[in-house]
């Protein structure tokens, strides 16, 4: 390819990379915010935060990102700006399934510690904060690893509204040299070196975030492969 075609491959590979990473903060904010909204004493926070997980979990964000870009515009008067409008029905999306992570996680901390920071006159805040988080993020990170590659996916759908991300800049490539094989063949490698990327990075912090809690994790996959080899040599 010509260099002014690499630069259209660059270009939306930094596009797709905003979009993961602010549509992944914003999710984890939408997330924790709905996931313990739902925990809460309040009936209202409940109410408000079942309404936006089930809303959101059914919704797809196609359909949310045309509301963003074309219904708020005409029926609103209100127009973002197209890579926000992206990050934000990605994080919409990806943060009602991250709320059910958040809940299950807090759910799934032993009572009796919790009974234990009671018993040790902790404010709910301090218990939150000292004894159910610590352990409870642990327990996310897998599933939000999961997340956070259906993310990266899920940012193909904004090419949809012409949005220059990496589909974009392959679509750009392969009108232009005429090679559908080869264009989209370079953008499967792409997202998968992505994507392990992004793997890798969630597994350093899951070992990072049990090992402060004194805690071990498994091996991945690669890391038992290799040693399985190792063994056998």
């Amino acid at each position: 390819m010509s260099a002014g075609l690499w630069n259209y491959m660059f270009e939306g590979l930094l596009v797709t990379l905003q979009l993961t990473i602010f549509g992944a903060i914003l999710g984890l904010v939408f997330a924790f915010a709905a996931g313990l909204a739902r925990l809460s004493g309040n009936k209202l926070l409940r109410g408000m935060g079942f309404a936006y997980t089930e809303a959101f979990r059914g919704l797809s964000a196609l359909v949310v990102l045309f509301w963003l870009i074309f219904v708020l515009p005409t029926v609103f008067g209100v127009q973002l700006a197209p890579l926000f409008a992206g990050v934000l029905a990605l994080s919409l999306n990806i943060g009602a399934y991250g709320a059910e992570v958040v809940r299950g996680a807090v759910r799934a901390v032993p009572q009796g510690q919790i009974e234990a920071a009671i018993a040790l006159n902790f404010t709910p805040w301090q218990r939150m904060r000292k004894v159910i988080l610590p352990q409870a993020v642990v327990a996310m990170i897998p599933s939000f690893s999961n997340n956070l590659i259906e993310l990266l996916k899920a940012t193909a759908l904004v090419s949809v509204v012409f949005l220059s991300d990496l589909t974009f800049g392959a679509q750009l490539v392969r009108a232009s040299t005429g090679n559908t094989a080869g264009t989209f063949g370079l953008l499967l490698v792409a997202y998968g070196l992505i994507a392990l990327v992004f793997t890798t990075l969630m597994r350093l912090l899951e070992r990072r975030a049990a090992a402060s809690l004194g805690r071990t994790v498994p091996p991945g996959m690669i890391a038992r492969i290799f040693r399985r080899t190792e063994a056998s040599a």
